[in-house]
Protein backbone atom coordinates (compact mmCIF):
# COMPACT_ATOMS: atom_id res chain seq x y z
CA UNK A 1 0.00 0.00 0.00
CA UNK A 2 2.79 2.67 1.06
CA UNK A 3 4.41 1.67 -2.30
CA UNK A 4 1.68 2.62 -4.37
CA UNK A 5 1.38 6.30 -2.36
CA UNK A 6 5.10 6.68 -2.65
CA UNK A 7 4.90 5.90 -6.73
CA UNK A 8 1.56 7.77 -7.19
CA UNK A 9 3.37 11.03 -5.31
CA UNK A 10 6.19 10.43 -7.70
CA UNK A 11 4.27 10.55 -10.81
CA UNK A 12 1.73 13.52 -9.28
CA UNK A 13 5.34 15.61 -8.48
CA UNK A 14 6.31 14.41 -12.07
CA UNK A 15 3.06 16.31 -14.03
CA UNK A 16 3.50 19.66 -12.02
CA UNK A 17 7.20 19.84 -12.85
CA UNK A 18 5.95 19.78 -16.38
CA UNK A 19 3.78 22.22 -15.79
CA UNK A 20 6.14 24.33 -14.04
CA UNK A 21 8.29 24.86 -17.20
CA UNK A 22 5.68 25.93 -19.04
CA UNK A 23 5.32 30.19 -18.97
CA UNK A 24 2.75 32.49 -20.58
CA UNK A 25 4.00 35.80 -21.02
CA UNK A 26 1.82 38.93 -21.29
CA UNK A 27 1.74 40.33 -24.78
CA UNK A 28 2.21 43.93 -23.38
CA UNK A 29 5.44 42.82 -21.23
CA UNK A 30 7.09 41.14 -24.67
CA UNK A 31 6.07 43.99 -26.53
CA UNK A 32 8.17 46.39 -24.12
CA UNK A 33 11.27 44.35 -26.07
CA UNK A 34 10.50 46.35 -29.13
CA UNK A 35 9.27 49.73 -27.69
CA UNK A 36 11.48 52.55 -27.68
CA UNK A 37 13.75 53.17 -25.05
CA UNK A 38 11.86 54.98 -21.83
CA UNK A 39 14.25 56.59 -19.59
CA UNK A 40 13.58 56.35 -16.03
CA UNK A 41 15.39 57.25 -12.46
CA UNK A 42 19.22 56.68 -12.52
CA UNK A 43 19.31 57.16 -16.44
CA UNK A 44 22.67 59.36 -17.27
CA UNK A 45 22.08 61.09 -20.59
CA UNK A 46 24.81 63.12 -22.50
CA UNK A 47 23.51 66.53 -24.34
CA UNK A 48 25.68 68.05 -26.77
CA UNK A 49 24.67 71.52 -27.72
CA UNK A 50 26.68 72.09 -30.96
CA UNK A 51 28.65 75.18 -30.82
CA UNK A 52 27.68 75.45 -26.98
CA UNK A 53 30.68 74.02 -24.66
CA UNK A 54 29.29 75.18 -21.33
CA UNK A 55 25.81 73.43 -22.20
CA UNK A 56 27.77 70.10 -23.11
CA UNK A 57 27.47 67.89 -20.74
CA UNK A 58 26.49 64.80 -18.94
CA UNK A 59 22.97 65.14 -16.71
CA UNK A 60 20.96 62.61 -14.93
CA UNK A 61 17.55 61.22 -14.62
CA UNK A 62 17.39 62.46 -10.60
CA UNK A 63 14.55 60.15 -8.59
CA UNK A 64 11.84 62.59 -9.54
CA UNK A 65 12.72 62.02 -12.85
CA UNK A 66 13.96 65.16 -13.96
CA UNK A 67 17.31 66.33 -15.49
CA UNK A 68 18.54 69.72 -14.78
CA UNK A 69 19.94 72.37 -17.53
CA UNK A 70 21.85 75.73 -17.56
CA UNK A 71 19.50 78.17 -18.70
CA UNK A 72 16.68 75.86 -19.41
CA UNK A 73 16.56 74.74 -15.93
CA UNK A 74 14.20 71.32 -15.39
CA UNK A 75 13.32 69.21 -17.91
CA UNK A 76 11.06 65.93 -17.56
CA UNK A 77 12.68 63.18 -19.04
CA UNK A 78 10.58 60.02 -16.79
CA UNK A 79 9.02 57.96 -19.41
CA UNK A 80 10.49 60.10 -22.57
CA UNK A 81 12.73 59.09 -25.50
CA UNK A 82 16.19 60.12 -25.66
CA UNK A 83 14.12 62.13 -28.62
CA UNK A 84 11.79 63.55 -27.09
CA UNK A 85 14.38 65.25 -25.06
CA UNK A 86 16.49 66.53 -27.43
CA UNK A 87 13.22 68.33 -29.12
CA UNK A 88 12.66 69.29 -25.48
CA UNK A 89 15.81 70.83 -24.83
CA UNK A 90 16.18 72.44 -28.21
CA UNK A 91 12.78 74.28 -28.15
CA UNK A 92 13.47 75.77 -24.63
CA UNK A 93 16.96 76.73 -26.02
CA UNK A 94 15.11 78.37 -29.00
CA UNK A 95 12.97 80.00 -26.82
CA UNK A 96 15.14 83.02 -25.53
CA UNK A 97 18.98 81.66 -25.23
CA UNK A 98 20.12 80.46 -28.85
CA UNK A 99 19.23 80.82 -32.32
CA UNK A 100 18.90 77.92 -34.16
CA UNK A 101 20.02 75.37 -31.54
CA UNK A 102 21.34 72.05 -32.50
CA UNK A 103 20.91 69.61 -30.13
CA UNK A 104 21.59 65.60 -29.58
CA UNK A 105 21.07 63.60 -26.43
CA UNK A 106 22.24 60.25 -26.15
CA UNK A 107 21.94 58.00 -23.01
CA UNK A 108 25.62 57.80 -21.70
CA UNK A 109 24.93 54.87 -18.87
CA UNK A 110 21.31 52.89 -18.18
CA UNK A 111 19.88 52.64 -15.00
CA UNK A 112 21.07 49.57 -13.25
CA UNK A 113 18.86 46.19 -12.72
CA UNK A 114 18.50 44.05 -9.99
CA UNK A 115 18.82 40.71 -8.59
CA UNK A 116 17.19 38.76 -5.85
CA UNK A 117 16.60 34.98 -4.68
CA UNK A 118 18.92 32.21 -4.99
CA UNK A 119 21.94 34.04 -6.57
CA UNK A 120 25.28 34.15 -4.71
CA UNK A 121 25.63 38.20 -4.78
CA UNK A 122 22.08 40.03 -5.27
CA UNK A 123 21.66 43.51 -5.20
CA UNK A 124 22.19 46.40 -7.61
CA UNK A 125 24.06 45.87 -10.70
CA UNK A 126 25.30 47.87 -13.54
CA UNK A 127 23.38 47.17 -17.20
CA UNK A 128 25.14 46.19 -19.80
CA UNK A 129 24.11 45.78 -23.38
CA UNK A 130 22.47 42.47 -24.61
CA UNK A 131 21.77 41.58 -21.29
CA UNK A 132 19.69 38.11 -20.35
CA UNK A 133 18.57 36.45 -17.23
CA UNK A 134 21.69 33.96 -17.67
CA UNK A 135 24.25 36.83 -18.03
CA UNK A 136 22.21 38.60 -15.30
CA UNK A 137 22.58 35.67 -12.99
CA UNK A 138 27.09 34.93 -13.66
CA UNK A 139 26.92 38.81 -12.89
CA UNK A 140 25.53 38.50 -9.86
CA UNK A 141 27.86 35.37 -9.07
CA UNK A 142 25.69 32.34 -9.87
CA UNK A 143 23.34 30.35 -9.01
CA UNK A 144 22.81 28.82 -4.90
CA UNK A 145 22.27 25.19 -5.13
CA UNK A 146 18.72 25.92 -4.54
CA UNK A 147 18.20 27.35 -7.43
CA UNK A 148 15.88 26.99 -10.48
CA UNK A 149 18.03 27.35 -13.38
CA UNK A 150 15.45 26.90 -16.49
CA UNK A 151 13.44 30.25 -15.42
CA UNK A 152 13.23 33.49 -13.44
CA UNK A 153 10.23 36.53 -12.72
CA UNK A 154 11.46 39.44 -14.06
CA UNK A 155 9.30 42.86 -12.69
CA UNK A 156 9.37 45.40 -15.16
CA UNK A 157 7.41 48.92 -15.37
CA UNK A 158 5.49 48.77 -18.70
CA UNK A 159 3.13 51.63 -19.57
CA UNK A 160 3.64 53.04 -16.00
CA UNK A 161 2.24 49.69 -14.67
CA UNK A 162 4.59 47.46 -12.64
CA UNK A 163 4.21 43.94 -14.78
CA UNK A 164 5.78 40.34 -13.76
CA UNK A 165 6.35 37.43 -15.98
CA UNK A 166 8.02 34.16 -15.25
CA UNK A 167 10.71 33.58 -18.11
CA UNK A 168 12.84 31.51 -19.70
CA UNK A 169 16.66 31.58 -17.82
CA UNK A 170 17.96 33.41 -21.78
CA UNK A 171 15.12 35.93 -21.91
CA UNK A 172 15.89 39.57 -22.49
CA UNK A 173 16.81 41.70 -19.57
CA UNK A 174 16.02 45.82 -19.61
CA UNK A 175 17.23 48.35 -17.86
CA UNK A 176 15.84 48.86 -14.14
CA UNK A 177 14.20 45.38 -14.47
CA UNK A 178 14.59 43.60 -10.95
CA UNK A 179 14.86 39.59 -11.83
CA UNK A 180 14.46 37.43 -9.02
CA UNK A 181 15.74 33.48 -8.99
CA UNK A 182 13.49 31.05 -7.69
CA UNK A 183 14.07 28.54 -5.22
CA UNK A 184 13.39 25.14 -5.97
CA UNK A 185 11.60 22.27 -3.79
CA UNK A 186 13.29 19.36 -4.65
Amino acid sequence: MSARILMLCVLLATALAGCAGQTRIDDRFAASLSDPYRLGSGDQLRVVVFGQEGLTNSYLVDAVGNISMPLVGTIPAQGRTPQEIERAVTSALAGGYLRNPSVSVQVETYRPFFILGEVRNPGKFTYVDELTGRRAVAIAGGFTPRAVERQIEISRVVDGVVMEARVPIDYPVLPGDTIRVLERWF
